[in-house]
């Protein structure tokens, strides 16, 4: 590839150029170019830039106006539907599982403390309340100090009616179930399983049966959470609707989450500044970054070293962003008439394929976050856009962005139809006005491209197929001037032209390129046409009046001539480079020798009698000098054989490479055998000798028809003998 630093390596016998360094200022800018797309691609995934019409409200807040809902939609709410699962998880009750041997167990716990308490009542030891106080440290029984100065004041017999009393109170209650919610009405009823007549007893007998008892039912937590779980699945996804103009919020209502969700559906609620949502899109732009800095740091990428090209590419990413962030989000008809076509066919009759691709897979991941329905259109974006770019190619005709916005039409309509199947709840009026904005995507993307090109090709002096077309009419200004004042050169031009656009398509150059690159190469002839043997017609050679300084600096200032006139007439800057690099830093060496034969070779400076350069830096201008000068060589030379031919094409190039005037190119040894090849082909068939034909002597007619004895045989003229190649000047 093309150095992009100022030191040159040579040609490997491989066909490949040696790795060079990048200058720290070319990946500063690169670097900056990165820093500015990052900042952009984070600024349109994570930011909402604010717009009349929207409310930055929160839950909570009073509604300032009535809000209406500015076009019908139809959504699932995300808030309806949660509040349907949690009302169905609230209609789920606890589930309960018996606990075994709790009925037994109290009815045995109630002996253990009747035997404790008879013990304190036959304790005479024991003050009553020392009584009191043991039989409230009793564990699980928890009585009113009243109800155990009932039970010590109890008679004997009056205590045994409690005690049988007691454990059958309590074993019929708790074959009833007993949850943790129900414990207090259990006690509640308690009264109703006493029989004992007595009004102390049967209270005596009802504070131990509520002090004893407990719940035989406890939930069980997994077994209500499935439960739950599955209520909440079973709930489908509510949906919200909203004519166009029915009012969301009234002016007064405070605003609830269900508000704040429609808002956002339509694209009229302002959301603050998320950081978390920042950082994410912070990081998949330093990803997108990355893809694109792999590709432009590449070895030997030209593109590293062009600002032009870095630049168009930021200019055109920078407002495709904008309309995207303008036209995606929260949309369900504006985000299909997303132009994406026109840029990839732009970027890639501008740039190339590859940018092409990394451009689709940029704004795929920008459309997937922006969308509210990403697979769609994300789809939808990205398939028409490379069918367009693949239709429209170089766009050297008129005609491809025809074809191309065809295509993109038909690839848009076949992707709407594909997601829309299979066609359930045909809304009519809905598929007609998708159709239609696929339809219109297809043509504003074509017109979009073709505007484009003429405007960036002006704006960053790209040279683009179509205005290289306008270039290559004869009619232009220039060329006209050049067919007028200096025609050998033109000659000369076409001849060039020809030979170096055959050689460029056999390397992989641009044809079209290079051929009107040769058209306008030597247009500074112009200027003087008479000091170039082309274009001297007369035999009167001007330079025999002249020293060989001031000749070979009139020979040199053509190319200063040729680039002012190429500014005069805004000639793209890839047209100025055949100009400036055709003849690189190459001697006049005709003049150079005439002076060393006046002042001897001491007495001479080459650098007087060298091309100001620079050295050809493309394939295309490369491929330019070696067609000027075998041309030239040849038709100079006139050899008669095809090993001539051979000879004279192969020292040019030798000599080319040997002076080092190609150390800048592109070209590597194969793509110079290659071209070495195309030149001998094309040269052979050009300046081919030609045939001296002799005089014809007309003898006197006799009879208008001659008679059939005085007709030669074919044969006779067959086995005459083939006159010799010409040798005169005129034969070439």
């Amino acid at each position: 590839m093309t150095s992009t630093s100022n030191t040159t390596g040579p040609l490997s016998s491989s066909g490949a150029t040696e790795s060079r360094d990048v200058p720290f200022a070319t990946r500063f800018k690169a670097l900056a170019y990165g820093a500015v797309f990052v900042l952009l691609t984070t600024l349109v995934l994570a930011v909402q830039w604010p717009t009349s019409g929207r409310y930055a409200l929160t839950v909570g807040e009073v509604s300032p106006a009535d809000i209406r809902a500015p076009r019908s939609i139809d959504y699932i709410s995300d808030t309806l539907t949660e509040e349907a699962r949690q009302q169905a998880e609230r209609r789920v009750a606890d589930i309960y599982e018996p606990v075994r041997r709790v009925r037994s167990e109290q009815v045995d716990r109630a002996g253990e403390i009747f035997t404790l308490i008879d013990g304190l009542r036959a304790d005479t030891s024991l003050s009553a309340a020392q009584k009191v106080e043991a039989i409230q440290e009793l564990p699980d029984v928890q009585l009113e100090i009243a109800d155990i100065a009932s039970l010590l004041s109890l008679d004997d017999d009056a205590w045994e009616r409690v005690k049988g009393e007691v454990p059958g109170a309590l074993n019929v209650i708790l074959l009833g179930e007993i949850r943790d919610t129900t414990l207090a009405a259990a006690r509640r009823r308690v009264p109703s399983y006493i029989d004992l007549r007595d009004d102390t007893e049967a209270g005596v007998a009802i504070a131990l049966v509520r002090a004893l008892l407990k719940p035989n039912m406890l939930p069980n937590a997994e077994r209500t959470q499935a439960a739950r779980d599955e209520a909440r699945a079973a709930v489908a996804p509510q949906t919200e609707q909203f004519a166009a103009g029915e009012i969301i919020v009234r002016a007064g209502d405070l605003l609830t989450a269900r508000h704040i969700e429609a808002l956002e559906k339509l694209d009229l609620y302002q959301r603050g500044l998320d950081m978390w949502r920042v950082g994410s899109a912070l990081l998949i732009s330093i990803v997108l970054a990355a893809i694109f800095g792999l590709y432009i740091f590449r070895a030997g990428s030209e593109d590293l070293a062009n600002p032009r090209r870095l630049s168009l590419l930021l200019a055109l990413l920078a407002g495709f962003l904008v309309l995207a962030k303008l036209m995606v989000p929260n949309s369900t008809l504006l985000e299909y008439f997303f132009p994406l076509s026109a840029l990839t066919m732009l970027i890639a009759a501008l740039l190339g394929l590859p940018w092409m691709m990394l451009v689709t897979i940029y704004f795929g991941v920008v459309i997937g976050w922006l969308a509210s329905v990403p697979l769609p259109i994300t789809t939808y974006a990205t398939v028409g856009a490379v069918i367009g770019a693949l239709v429209v190619g170089r766009g050297e005709r008129t005609s491809a962005f025809v074809r191309a916005g065809v295509a993109i039409a038909l690839s848009n309509i076949l992707i709407v139809a594909a997601f829309a199947m299979p066609f359930a709840n045909l809304d009519l009026a809905g598929y007609v006005q998708l159709f239609s904005a696929a339809v219109v995507n297809g043509a504003l993307a074509a017109s979009l491209t073709l505007i484009g090109f003429y405007f960036f090709g002006a704006i960053f002096d790209i040279a683009t197929p179509l205005r290289l077309m306008e270039l290559s009419r004869p009619n232009h200004p220039l060329l006209r001037d050049l067919v007028t004042k200096a025609p050998g050169t033109y000659h000369h031009s076409l001849l060039v032209s020809n030979l170096a656009e055959q050689a460029a398509e056999a390397v992989g150059a641009d044809p079209f390129l290079t051929r009107v690159g040769a058209y306008y190469h030597d247009v500074g002839k112009i200027v003087r046409p008479h000091f170039f043997v082309e274009n001297r017609a007369d035999g009167v050679d001007p330079h025999s009046q002249l020293d060989p300084w001031s000749s070979a600096q009139i020979i040199i200032t053509h190319i200063k001539d040729g680039l002012e006139l190429a500014k005069k007439h805004k000639l793209p800057h890839r047209i100025r480079d055949f100009i400036a690099e055709h003849q690189g830093t190459g001697l006049v060496r005709f003049f150079y020798v005439k002076a060393q034969e006046i002042a001897g070779p001491e007495g001479v400076d080459e650098k007087d009698f060298r091309y100001p350069g620079p050295k050809p830096r493309s394939k295309e201008t490369a491929l330019l000098m070696l067609a000027d000068s075998c041309e030239s060589a040849v038709r100079a030379t006139r050899p008669q054989s095809r090993d001539e031919v051979d000879e004279v094409v192969r020292k040019i190039i030798n000599q080319k490479l040997i002076e080092g005037e190609l150390s800048e190119s592109p070209l590597t040894l194969q793509d110079l055998e290659t071209v070495r090849q195309v030149f001998v082909r094309s040269l052979k068939g050009v300046h081919h000798p030609r045939v001296v034909y002799p005089e014809v002597t007309r003898q006197p007619q006799i009879s208008s028809s001659p008679a059939p004895a005085e007709i030669a045989p074919p044969s006779a003229a067959a086995d005459s003998p083939r006159p010799a190649p010409a040798e005169s000047p005129n034969a070439a």
